[in-house]
């Protein structure tokens, strides 16, 4: 089961990349959202897929008598799902702003900061 996660995991972040690099700010924010999730299945794969107890000690105990699931990468998975869900709000806004203002959402044609060049750029010898 782990192999498969791991191929997944593999295969998302070749997708997640693939939506960064394109020219669209919509797919861009996709590429976002997918790198977040294969990044949250990431951390859950490296935790071991065990089907041991819950992470509960009993009452009364400072160790647990059985093996149970490590809590660390639950506790941080959920703290990195409520951090990607914030951004990919961000960035919808942010993206939503843009549109408005520049009527694009093609990453190419968002330059407005960048100066037109005066001149031609010089070329090895040819100067």
């Amino acid at each position: 089961m782990e192999t498969i996660l791991a191929i997944l995991v593999g295969f998302l972040f070749a997708i997640s990349v693939y939506l960064l690099l394109s020219g669209s700010l919509i797919r861009l924010i996709l590429g976002v959202f997918v790198l977040g999730n294969a990044t949250h299945l990431l951390i859950f794969v490296s935790g071991r897929l065990t089907r041991e107890s819950p992470p509960l000690i009993d009452k009364g105990l400072k160790i647990a008598e059985v093996g149970i699931a490590n809590p660390l990468p639950q506790a941080l998975i959920l703290t990195a799902i409520v951090i990607s869900f914030s951004l990919f709000a961000f960035l919808l806004v942010l993206s939503r702003r843009a549109y408005r203002t520049l009527d694009t959402v093609d990453t190419d044609e968002m330059r407005i900061a960048e100066p037109e060049p005066d001149t031609q750029p010089m070329r090895g010898r040819d100067v």
